[in-house]
C-alpha cells in the first residue's frame, strides 16, 4: 500500500471486490520474487527533477549507442531496485502482458507529500500497477478493478501522511511544546494547531519547514510490537481486543527541522487495518501511525500524546470544558441584563 513513483489531489476510495483481510495485490512491493533484468543499462539519462520511476521508453543515446549484439550486463536484485520505495526502475507504463484486456490510464496523479528536493512524490498510474501485480504473478486480478484499487492506494497514503504531519505539528517544537499542545486533550489540540479536517496536511508553521518524506518501504511480514500485543490481548479478552490482524505494515523515514536549523530523520511505523464495509459496500480502513519507538524521543512523544489524551478523558476534562464554557456564558448574560437595565 505505499508506492510513490514521480507527483493530484487524494482521491476518495470506491469499491473493489472484497476478500480476505491480506494485503491488497496492489503491492507487489510486498512479494520478495526474483525481477526481471532491467531494460535500460545504468548509463540512461534521467531528467532532472524526475520521480524515482522512469519508463524505459526512449533510452538516452549513451545507451543506443551500445550494439545490439553486446551482452546486457548482470545486475543484482538490489541493484534494480530503486532505494526509496523498493519498486524497479524499469517498470512500463504501456500494456506489456497478453493477459491484459482492457486498456487502463496511463496518467499519474500527484500526492500532498512533499520530497526532500521540494516537488512531491506521485502515484503510479492504473497501468503501471496492473502491470506490476501481473509481473509478481497476481495474473488472476480483475483488470477492471484495478482503477479503484490505485484509488484506494492513494487514499490510504494521503491519510498515512496526514497522520504524520499531526505528531510534526505537535513535536517539532520541542517535548515541552508537545505537552503543551497535547494536555487538554486530542479534540482541542487539533483545534488549537488549526486543524480543519483529518485530512488537512497545510502547514501552518512559518518559521519552520515541513516535514518531507524522504523514503519507506513496506514490511508486511514483520508485525510491530504493538499488533503484536493487540493480537495477543484480542485472544485472551476477545470483548474489548478483538481485531484482525493487519493486513500491511509501511515504515516511512520523515526529514524534520527544528527551531536551531537542525535536521533529524524520523522514522514512522504504519499497521493498516480493514474494518467492517460500510452498507454500500465500500470498505473501511484504519490506519495507526506512530513514531518508531528507536529512541528517547519518539517514546516521549508516544507517552506525552496518548497519556495526556487519557489523562484528560479520565478526569473529566470535558466536563470541566462545558461547565467552564456554561459559566463563561452566564456570565456574559448577567452582565448583558445589567447593561440592560442601567441605561433603562
Amino acid at each position: 500500500m505505499g508506492w510513490f513513483w514521480a507527483e493530484t489531489a487524494p482521491v476518495a476510495p470506491h469499491a473493489i471486490p472484497r476478500g480476505i483481510a491480506e494485503p491488497p495485490p496492489g503491492c507487489p512491493m510486498h512479494k520478495k520474487t526474483p525481477q526481471p533484468p532491467s531494460r535500460l543499462p545504468e548509463s540512461a539519462s534521467t531528467p532532472t527533477g524526475a520521480c524515482p520511476y522512469v519508463p524505459p521508453d526512449t533510452p538516452s543515446p549513451a545507451s543506443a549507442s551500445i550494439p545490439s549484439s553486446a551482452p546486457s550486463p548482470k545486475q543484482g536484485l538490489l541493484s534494480r531496485l530503486n532505494p526509496l520505495n523498493n519498486m524497479p526502475f524499469d517498470l512500463s507504463n504501456k500494456k506489456a502482458f497478453s493477459e491484459q484486456t482492457q486498456d487502463l490510464p496511463l496518467s499519474r496523479e500527484t500526492s500532498t507529500i512533499p520530497k526532500d528536493d521540494g516537488s512531491l512524490w506521485e502515484y503510479p498510474s492504473p497501468q503501471q500497477m496492473y502491470n506490476a501485480m501481473l509481473r509478481k504473478g497476481y495474473t488472476d486480478t480483475p483488470v477492471d478493478a484495478v482503477e479503484s484499487m490505485v484509488s484506494i492506494h492513494n487514499f490510504l497514503n494521503e491519510g498515512a501522511w496526514a497522520e504524520i504531519v499531526g505528531w510534526e505539528r505537535r513535536f517539532s517544537r520541542g517535548l515541552a511544546e508537545g505537552y503543551k499542545i497535547c494536555s487538554r486533550g486530542e479534540e482541542n489540540a487539533n483545534s488549537e494547531l488549526g486543524m480543519e479536517g483529518p485530512f488537512d496536511t497545510t502547514w501552518n508553521d512559518k518559521e519552520l519547514p515541513e516535514p518531507k518524506l524522504l523514503r519507506f518501504t513496506g514490511r508486511p511480514g514483520d508485525m510491530t510490537p504493538k499488533s503484536q500485543m493487540l493480537q495477543f490481548l484480542s485472544s485472551v479478552w476477545p470483548s474489548q481486543f478483538q481485531t484482525s490482524p493487519p493486513f500491511d505494515r509501511h515504515d516511512w523515514f520523515i526529514q524534520r527541522s527544528f527551531p536551531d536549523g537542525k535536521q533529524e530523520e524520523v522514522r514512522y511505523v504504519i499497521d493498516y487495518y480493514e474494518g467492517d464495509p460500510e452498507p454500500t459496500g465500500e470498505p473501511v480502513f484504519y490506519l495507526d501511525v506512530r513514531p518508531a519507538v528507536d529512541r528517547p524521543r519518539a517514546a516521549a512523544e508516544r507517552t506525552i500524546r496518548w497519556g495526556t489524551d487519557v489523562w484528560w478523558r479520565a478526569t473529566g476534562g470535558v466536563v470541566r470544558e462545558v461547565k467552564k464554557m456554561e459559566a463563561a456564558r452566564k456570565a456574559k448574560e448577567e452582565a448583558d441584563a445589567a447593561n440592560s437595565r442601567r441605561y433603562n
